[in-house]
């Protein structure tokens, strides 16, 4: 008989079972960009229809013209994730080609739309559920934190369990708005029409600002294109041929869903109705009002709600890397159990939950501002890309730089036409946080490097050498606890006193310990330090200014509580000697638990 042993998961293992497939990445960072096709359409016809049928008729170039730069912007980032597999999108192409701060303002626009993000994307999901059960209504800001929870709750075991999650909803999502394309197309004429009074309006003829506009509103259905390859280091081996499939499937997919819906509206006439999504007009035309249709709507709610899990896939990746360079705080770069970047989770769950409690979770007031900072980074991105292949020429460079070319000069000239559209309705907010955003990231890189140079960080230190050493424990009363802080006090160093500080008005209980003292007789110095205002840190602070060119430790011995509520009986005092001898001296300070429960 053969017994077989099973070969224990090594860590790599288990690290790239909670990484994303194919399938998984388009779950987990791409529901940002498959939602907009339930409100980027609408932001198109919306600004058409003030010039009637004739400006409707323009639906279809428009998207068209979207769909162009999407298929620019796709092609470009399957070629950043080829020469960038550590991530950072537009933030690693610009810091590698276009200096630092230029890959600042690239950071902080991704930052900024990652944020706008979440917040948008739950307020759009719980505003298409309060339309259909309007007695919600009043609790509209709940619901948006009560979705924010969970999605963050989610993303917080990990990016490959999110994307489990999530994929059955997308799945049912991208199959339900590919019916209705298909139904539609082949029907001769609308199954169901809504009924819509007729509005007086002043209409206004097709020029090209109207175009203009309407292209501006039509691209925030392009925000979340980059989080694929914002998050490369999210994806199984081999990382970056799973991350550019994911990318093209994005591209194709939602293409094919921008342009069908564009094809619908003309086709059966579609135009706003108050309290009527031009979504749910498409599919009542194509399906007509029953299942159907529910389907779709439900689907669309959900996945609106659930769009907010792009930035909880991208901005914590982002993060770590712009905290490897020093340009966030390090614990950024903290990385849990289940490969989760939990402060970025923390972050962008806490930044979004306040921009929903500040608008009272109305998606009008969020939408302006979304889709402005994207650009910036698009169009660096692609202007560093044409730098890379200039650089480094590789076989097919002039092709692949004429691609980039072309996408830097679309994406600048989207992010100008956005920018000035939306600047009167809130734009201006995001032209004001980008530099706040950048000088915030030079404050924090200042920092790291003035601590750098002082710990000599990049050079060879002389070899080290053995100093005199004082370790000095506070005392208060002769107890086991005293007894304990001594012992480990004697194993430091090879010297240890006792410090024992004196207030005028205890003049009776410093006998007392004087006498206790002498009676124990520990063989350890016993110092004595008088104040006349009731210090606690202050006195041993100065006494270490005297002892002279020696390696001070302080050993400070604190009871551990057997039971978690008997904390409110302690009182503090460790903690505030702790506190006042890193803030003003350079001994080592040493904190000993002397637990009650193990005695």
């Amino acid at each position: 008989m053969t017994t077989t042993l099973a070969r224990p998961e090594s860590g790599t293992d288990r690290s790239e079972r909670h990484r994303l497939s194919v399938i998984g990445g388009l779950a987990a960072l791409s529901l940002d960009a498959m939602a907009s096709v339930a409100y980027g359409p609408e932001a198109i016809v919306i600004v058409l229809a003030v010039a009637g049928g004739a400006g409707l008729g323009f639906t279809v170039p428009v998207t068209l013209a979207i769909a162009v730069l999407l298929g620019v912007l796709t092609l470009s980032y399957r070629q950043v994730i080829a020469a960038f597999p550590d991530g950072g999108g537009a933030y690693g192409v610009s810091r590698a080609y276009l200096g630092r701060r230029a890959s600042l303002v690239a950071a902080a626009s991704l930052i900024v739309d990652y944020v706008l993000n979440v917040a948008v994307s739950v307020a759009a999901g719980v505003a298409a559920l309060t339309s259909a059960f309007p007695g919600l209504l009043p609790y509209t800001l709940w619901l948006c934190l009560g979705v924010l929870a969970l999605v963050t709750g989610v993303n917080l075991r990990g990016i490959a369990e999110s994307a489990r999650m999530f994929v059955v909803p997308t799945v049912i999502y991208v199959g339900a708005i590919l019916t209705v394309i298909a139904a539609g197309l082949f029907r001769s004429g609308p199954a169901a029409a809504v009924v819509a009074p007729d509005h007086a309006q002043n209409l206004q003829t097709v020029g090209i600002l109207l175009l203009l506009k309407a292209f501006a509103n039509g691209c925030a259905a392009l925000t979340g294109v980059e989080a694929i390859a914002n998050a490369v280091p999210s994806f199984r081996k081999p990382r970056v041929r799973r991350a550019q499939h994911a990318e093209i499937a994005l591209g194709g997919l939602l293409g094919v869903m921008l342009l069908g819906i564009a094809v619908l509206i003309g086709k059966f006439a579609i135009h706003p109705v108050d309290g009527v999504t031009v979504l749910s007009q498409v599919t009542t035309a194509a399906l007509g009002d029953g299942f159907g249709f529910y389907l779709v709507q439900f689907s669309t709610v959900v996945l609106l709600a659930l769009a907010a899990n792009t930035s909880f896939g991208g901005l914590p990746v982002l993060a770590q890397l712009l905290a490897k360079h020093n340009k966030l705080p390090h614990v950024f770069a903290l990385r849990a159990e289940r490969q989760v970047y939990r402060y970025g989770v923390g972050f962008l769950a806490i930044t979004a939950a306040l921009l929903l409690v500040i608008t009272d979770g109305d998606m009008n007031t969020l939408v302006p501002l979304f889709a402005i900072g994207v650009f910036a980074g698009f169009t660096l991105s692609q202007v560093g890309m044409v730098r890379h292949w200039r650089r480094n020429r590789p076989s097919g460079w002039r092709g692949k730089a004429t691609l980039n070319g072309l996408g830097a000069l679309l994406t600048g000239a989207a992010a100008i036409v956005v920018t000035t559209t939306k600047f009167g309705e809130g734009g201006w907010l995001i032209v004001v946080a980008l530099p706040l955003l950048v000088a915030a990231m030079e404050w924090v890189e200042r920092g790291y490097r003035r601590i750098g140079e002082r710990l000599g960080l990049g050079l060879t230190p002389a070899p080290p050498r053995p100093h005199r050493s004082l370790v000095v424990v506070p005392v208060h009363t002769v107890s086991r606890l005293t007894r304990d802080a001594l012992a480990a006090a004697l194993s430091l160093g090879d010297h240890v006193e006792a410090v024992h500080v004196i207030h005028p008005e205890d003049e009776q209980s410093a006998r007392d310990f004087v006498a206790a003292w002498e009676k124990w007789h520990p063989e350890v110095a016993l110092v004595l330090l008088h104040d006349e205002r009731r210090r606690l840190g202050e006195p041993l602070v100065e006494h270490l200014r005297t002892v002279g060119d020696r390696h001070v430790f302080v050993l400070i011995a604190e009871v551990e509580p057997e039971h978690w509520w008997q904390r409110v009986l302690q009182n503090q005092r460790g903690g505030v000697l702790a506190r006042a001898l890193r803030r003003h001296s350079d001994a080592v300070v040493c904190r000993m638990r002397f637990r009650l429960a193990a005695r």
